[in-house]
């Protein structure tokens, strides 16, 4: 009877025991016990930026964990799909397209920074000496296009429609073309880099995370970059309800703190922009 007495208070104190460990479920790290947070990124700038945040999260409680990506489509999957919490890779546009085509449930927990998007050339020194004709590259991912002809229009090279929302501007918006500018859309946007050094096409237009992570640097090494008032924002997204948990809360306040903002300007020289809301 004993036996049978003191297995029972064993079950009711690892309950008990069991109950304690999990009252800072909500990803908070206010509690004693660290709380795991997953964020997918792409490798340049957004896991050494987060890299950065590491420390800073740790000390709120918070064991940031930063799975990397390749390409554009696997962190929106593997957010959808539970296996990250957060992913930090996208601008606003793209977020706003993929929830569009593929009904995800996100939202956008906060704004980071800006990645200017460049034009590259192996053969012209400035767009002025394009060629009628010239063939520029783009990446295949249509959220992109708008940003391009955005940057082509502002520079002169070409005129979009008017009254039209220019984030989502494709290459049938276009009513002067002056140069005669051909477009081939067909190259992920990973691989923009490879198609530049191979010297294809007159120009290629490469997103910053790209172009750094292929040892260029946007300021020096393209021939016309977008400013600093670009609306393409990269941001934390997450499944919608998420942006309110506590652990969330503490990574975009973090990356809004001054210290990693000066780590972004100092490490990237102006070609990657932090912002803060």
């Amino acid at each position: 009877m004993k036996k049978i007495v003191s297995f029972a208070l064993i079950l009711v104190l690892s309950f008990a025991l069991a109950a304690c460990g999990n009252g800072d479920s909500d990803k908070g790290g206010n509690g004693k016990d660290s709380v795991e947070l997953v964020v997918g990124a792409s490798n340049v700038p957004h896991a050494e930026i987060l890299e950065k945040a590491q420390p800073l999260l740790k000390e709120k409680g918070v064991e940031l964990k930063i799975e990397t990506f390749q390409d554009y489509v696997l962190p929106n999957k593997a957010l959808e799909q539970k296996d990250l919490d957060a992913n930090y890779f996208q601008h606003i546009p793209y977020l706003e397209a993929q929830i569009a085509e593929n009904g995800y449930d996100f939202v956008n927990a906060g704004g980071i920074h800006i990645e200017p998007i460049g034009i590259y050339s192996q053969k012209y020194k400035s767009l002025d000496e394009l060629p009628n004709g010239a063939e520029i590259i783009m990446s295949s991912s249509v959220a992109d296009h708008g940003r391009a002809l955005s940057l082509l229009e502002a520079k002169g090279l070409l005129t979009l429609k008017e009254g039209i929302d220019k984030t989502t501007a494709t290459v049938k918006d276009i009513t002067d073309n002056p140069k005669k500018i051909t477009f081939k859309t067909d190259i992920e946007a990973a691989l923009l880099p490879q198609v530049y050094n191979n010297k294809e096409g007159d120009a290629v237009m490469i997103n910053s995370n790209y172009a750094i992570d292929a040892d260029l640097n946007p300021l020096k090494d393209s021939i016309a970059i977008e400013d600093e008032n670009s609306p393409y924002v990269n941001v934390i997204a997450v499944r919608k309800g998420d942006e309110n948990s506590k652990a969330i809360k503490a990574l975009v306040e973090v990356l809004h703190s001054k210290e990693i903002q000066d780590f972004i300007l100092e490490e990237y020289e102006g070609a990657v922009v932090p912002v803060s809301e």
